[in-house]
């Protein structure tokens, strides 16, 4: 689809993120030419759900040319580093929000394996195929409210190379059957590649300093978050608050001066079925067991809990860092972990950073997220989004507003040539704009018109020399 100017709702928020933007850091205030690129970005995300400037250039019937948009965003002062973080503020305001959850997870984006100028690219495992490709890998910080749910921080992840170098070699060497004294240490880790937990830690840090007002109830992330620092850490940060994660089966606990494996302890002691409400709606049936219990690899006490679905034949095992919650209220907090699984399909299927996103170095990378980011935001300033919210019903989803606004931009921009002084002059203008910018002939390479077949027949003395 195509479109003549950015929705008025997406110019609304831009507005108020440069409002914010001024109060916070006065002098850094965007233009009007940054605003109106901002807005113009954003729209071109939701009609061509890609970063991608050739396909913005088309899309906005040439207002910006590939180079004039690649300039913005490469060359333009615009402070990349407040538009994440002001962009929160700017919502939590608006809807009032003081107090919710934060979900942390990993994920990835798969890159072509010839891949140089792209920053963070690095072999990541492909859960699908069991193999490897090229790919980049980020962690989220996502913030779950009673009303919505939204992106508030990110990361790029990068392993050490020295130490993925030494584990590819010490398992060579260990296969071989080489002692471990006799293989070379393990090196440092360098501090420019941390670890995903620790980078996960930068990042609540960050969002406590942006954000100190908001009351953070709880924090959960996957089983790669389950290490006593991150566990505490993560705690102490918010004040001692709730940490959930999850542990391996084969950890080691203590009872009754007796060491088990988890997977063995609860084998001994069983759960017992119970009813849990996910995410405050479908009741589902459980098998539940719990117990407060030494574990070694923290070297504390933590809560553990076995949990398992009607129909599975094995426990997960949950962790808890605050020991005076209640079972079930762990449970319930911890299947809210889900709606991080659902931000990333709306992100990637829906908010353009999922395809076509090809800026080069690390400034084009986390810049065009940014921009995806700030769309994702901004669809909650959409007028129907806004009085569901108030009407306090349920938001919609981001696949329905989308297809939304790619009409509504449609019909402002028939609209604007219909109502205008000489609807027949505009409309020629945009036809013109339309076939100069989105038509596009190319020349096929099936015909053999101008090039020459060969030839394509016996030669005569060849014929001869056959017969004879």
């Amino acid at each position: 689809m195509l479109f003549k100017e950015p929705l008025p709702f997406i110019t609304t928020y831009i507005e108020k993120l440069n409002a914010a933007i001024e109060t916070h850091s006065p002098g850094q205030e965007l233009s009007r030419k940054q605003r109106y690129w901002l807005s113009f970005c954003v729209m071109s995300i939701i009609i061509t759900n890609s970063v991608c400037w050739s396909r913005f250039e088309k899309a906005g019937i040439g207002q910006y040319s590939t180079a004039a948009l690649s300039w913005m965003f490469r060359k333009s002062k615009i402070p990349w580093d407040l538009l994440l973080q002001l962009s929160v503020s700017v919502i939590l305001k608006r809807y009032g929000i003081t107090e919710g959850s934060i979900g942390i997870d990993d994920t990835d984006k798969k890159r072509s394996k010839s891949t140089k100028k792209i920053s963070h690219v690095h072999k990541i495992k492909d859960k699908p195929s069991g193999g490897y490709v090229m790919g980049q890998s980020l962690v989220f910080l996502v913030l779950i409210t009673p009303k919505i749910t939204i992106p508030v921080g990110f990361a790029f992840h990068m392993p050490d190379p020295a130490l993925s170098a030494w584990r590819k070699e010490d398992a060579k060497l260990k296969k071989k059957g080489v002692p471990k004294k006799e293989r070379p240490a393990e090196p440092n880790r360098n501090p420019n590649y941390p670890p995903m937990p620790q980078i996960a830690l930068t990042l609540l840090d960050q969002f406590k300093a942006a954000h100190p007002n908001i009351r953070i109830q709880c924090i959960f992330a996957d089983a790669l978050y389950g290490t006593a620092q991150f566990l505490d850490h993560a705690s102490d940060i918010f004040g001692r608050v709730q940490v959930i994660s999850q542990i391996r089966s084969n950890q080691i606990v203590r009872y009754r001066s007796k060491a088990w494996s988890v997977e063995k302890y609860f084998a001994a002691y069983p759960g017992v079925e119970q009813n849990l409400k996910i995410r405050g709606g479908e009741e589902v049936k459980i098998t539940l067991g719990s117990a407060r219990l030494y574990l070694h690899a923290h070297g504390k006490k933590r809560f553990v809990i076995a949990l398992k679905y009607e129909g599975e034949d094995k426990y997960r095992y949950i962790i808890a860092s605050d020991l005076s919650w209640r079972t079930l209220d762990i449970v319930e907090a911890y299947t809210l972990r889900w709606l991080v699984e659902v931000f990333f399909q709306d992100w990637k299927g829906n908010e353009g950073w999922g395809k076509m996103t090809k800026q080069t170095g690390e400034e084009g990378s986390s810049r065009s997220l940014i921009l995806s980011l700030l769309l994702d935001h901004c669809l909650f300033f959409h007028p129907v989004q806004l009085a569901r919210l108030e009407n306090k019903l349920s938001a919609y989803t981001v696949g329905s507003l989308i297809k939304k606004t790619k009409v509504e931009g449609l019909l402002a921009t028939l609209e604007q040539i219909i109502l205008s002084d000489a609807p027949d002059v505009q409309f020629q203008k945009f036809a013109k704009a339309v076939k100069d910018n989105i038509v596009s002939l190319h020349p096929s390479k099936k015909h053999m018109v101008q090039r020459n077949l060969g030839r394509l027949e016996p030669s005569p003395s060849l014929i001869y020399r056959n017969a004879a």
